[in-house]
């Protein structure tokens, strides 16, 4: 039975599904869905009204690789438009999964995929000076033939290599908000702006023009939180709980926090931004929005997460 008064917003890290040190091929894939999927299924068997997103970090990087190496042979496909493929994709193998799980349970919910366009501002920092990292690692006398011949933005990653940087605007709202809602209010579990959703603006003329970019999972699970009218928002990520001096001798785990508490710690530098400090500024942003709870934990211990066992919450 449904509770009237629940929605949730659960999402689900690229690196759940293409796990670190793995080959990432289809099999391992579907096996990691599976086991990411425990937390969403206490959810449902408590009633709760979801929608589901996922990030694509792993899944974009081999996308891009397939581009390049197949250029030659066919045209290549913008990076918006790998996006919503991986929004397509990702999302049949966490339907197909979960579809499954709800008939060995002998729970009646539907399931649906729905491929997301998320506006930005077409003036956003980020189109003109992008900064965030993809795809594979290049050779430094590669770079100038790189940035004449396809226009790219190509910098240092820190002690790895030279890479593609895109732009990853800040999301504004969701093209499909409107059916995405009336689907969850009807009981449907959506999976929906799979790695952010695919970037883009709007012209003088109202219609919609892609971006070349990509948008952060987290910050557009924020919005599809909004937009659905959630009243709690789950981000799984690779650790059980949020942690002041992270990796330091005075390492500190938190268990709860209040916004102003994670403001505070987000100005004194405590989350990195390629690392926790998004999460945390989505986290602040949903329940500024009118959410009542965060909570940031492991897939794994997502179960015990939700009975607040482990897992950082984040309340107003």
């Amino acid at each position: 039975m449904l509770n009237k008064g629940k929605k949730a917003v659960v999402a689900l890290g690229g690196n759940a599904i293409t796990r670190e040190f793995e080959e990432g091929d289809i099999h391992q894939q579907f096996a990691n869905t599976r086991r990411s999927l425990v937390g969403v299924m206490e959810l449902i068997k408590r009633g709760y009204k979801i929608a589901i997103t996922h990030g694509n970090g792993p899944q974009v990087g081999n996308a891009l690789i397939r581009v390049e190496e197949s250029r030659t042979l066919v045209p290549p496909i913008p990076l918006g438009v790998m996006v919503a493929d991986l929004e397509g994709g990702m999302g049949y193998m966490i339907a197909q999964s979960l579809q499954n799980k709800l008939h060995r349970q002998e729970i009646d919910r539907e399931v649906v995929t729905i491929v997301s366009q998320v506006v930005v501002d077409r003036n956003d920092p980020s189109i003109l000076n992008p900064t965030k990292f993809v795809g594979p690692f290049y050779h430094e006398d590669e770079i100038e033939k790189l940035q004449k011949e396809r226009g790219w933005v190509v910098k240092y990653d820190a002690g790895r290599g030279y890479r593609r940087v895109v732009p990853s605007p800040i999301p504004l709202e969701i093209v499909e908000r409107g059916p995405i809602m009336t689907m969850v209010d009807l009981g449907y579990i959506v999976i929906a702006v799979g790695g952010g959703g695919a970037p883009v603006y709007i012209e003088d003329d109202g219609t919609y023009e892609g971006v070349d970019g990509v948008i952060d999972k987290d910050r557009a699970a924020a919005i599809l939180g909004r937009d659905i009218g959630a009243q709690e928002l789950y981000i799984l990520t690779g650790v059980d709980q949020v942690a002041l001096n992270y990796k330091r001798s005075d390492q500190r785990f938190i268990d709860q926090m209040t916004v102003s508490e994670a403001r505070r710690y987000f100005e004194e530098g405590h989350f990195p931004p390629g690392n926790m400090g998004p999460k945390i500024e989505s986290a602040i942003h949903f329940l500024e929005m009118g959410g009542d709870l965060v909570v940031i934990s492991s897939i794994e211990r997502m179960p015990d997460a939700i009975e607040g066992k482990t897992g950082t919450r984040i309340v107003k």
